[in-house]
């Protein structure tokens, strides 16, 4: 059984439906945790929860066998712009607004076909150009209401949206031509990696509870930090990123910028329902431009015929029926 375009975008959005309910559990785990410190245990037990997966399913992932250094630097260099765009976002809140950081984050949908084309050269198609408008669009008076008022912080946040939008290009290229559970496995790694030498470096002695392994233990065996952890770090990163890096072998890099642009949809969704926080007009528009826009990358190409790679095996590999 291969995975099929249709199937990879339904598995997207479920993602993003985790990501957009994964901002209200990282606003519980930032009263705890530091970002740095969060990060770096989020994205470790992530990698570990993907090491049962590589043992069990490993050896059927690739054909011919992948040189190990080969695997190692690109996982280092995606690992690299997943960190450097979640420091960055979140970096730029300390001194911007959550609107503008929500809509500049949001402009790694435009950015991802620019990156691929000025990069690989790769062309997308018309649908994907006019669903990346009209989500951008919605992005804008989604997460601003239609005002917006622009800070040094921005330009931290602009650089997570570059990052996110690389780290999108980056996977659609080496997605399949390596093994997929060890590239991602060995991305959530790196980003712990990164994650904790950051802490080390740019934390305050207080709060480098990574260094501090028995006051960090105590803290997260809590209920509510066990229920963060399962959520950010088997759903929100192991899963998430696999699904990403799987997905990437049938679906161009544009589209599945265009579907990430749904987060935002479901983070607001989730704040209304956990936070009894409310939208406005502009918000109910914003979010039916994003909608929109994705319906029209999708539908638009539906008649083009999906082309499925070897490495769709590698996403779901089925046993052989006879």
């Amino acid at each position: 059984m291969t995975l099929s375009a249709r199937l990879a975008f339904w598995l997207l959005v479920l993602v993003c439906f985790i990501w957009g309910v994964g901002f209200v559990v990282v606003d519980q785990a930032i009263n705890h945790l530091s970002t740095l410190t969060l990060n770096s245990v989020r994205f470790a037990l992530a990698a570990l929860c993907l090491l049962p997966l590589h043992l069990l399913l490993g050896k059927r992932e690739a054909e011919e066998p992948v040189p190990l250094m080969t695997l190692l630097l690109v996982s280092l260099g995606l690992g690299f712009l997943l960190f450097l765009g979640f420091y960055t976002q979140t970096e730029g809140m300390r001194y911007t607004t959550v609107s503008n950081a929500g809509f500049i984050t949001g402009l790694c949908v435009p950015l991802t076909p620019v990156l691929g084309w000025l990069l690989f050269r790769s062309r997308a198609g018309w649908p994907v150009w006019v669903g990346a408008a009209a989500s951008t669009l919605g992005l804008y008076w989604l997460t601003s209401g239609g005002e917006l008022s622009f800070n040094r912080g921005d330009l931290w946040v602009l650089c997570c949206a570059f990052s996110f939008a690389l780290h999108i290009v980056m996977t659609g290229h080496f997605a399949g031509r390596l093994p997929i559970i060890a590239l991602s496995a060995l991305q959530m790694a790196a980003v712990a990696l990164y994650s904790a030498l950051a802490s080390w470096w740019l934390d305050p002695p207080e709060q480098q509870l990574l260094f501090q392994f028995g006051v960090l233990l105590e803290l997260l065996l809590s209920w509510e930090m066990l229920f963060v952890l399962v959520w950010l770090s088997l759903l929100s990163s192991a899963f998430a990123y696999w699904v990403q890096t799987s997905s990437q072998s049938v679906l161009p890099a544009p589209k599945v910028a265009l579907i990430f642009a749904l987060e935002p949809v479901f983070a607001h969704a989730a704040a209304a329902l956990v936070l009894d926080e409310r939208l406005l007009w502009q918000g109910w528009l914003g979010a039916g431009l994003i909608i929109a826009g994705m319906l029209i990358a999708e539908l638009g190409e539906s008649r083009q015929k999906p082309q499925l790679h070897p490495a769709d095996q590698m996403a779901a590999p089925q046993p052989e029926s006879d």
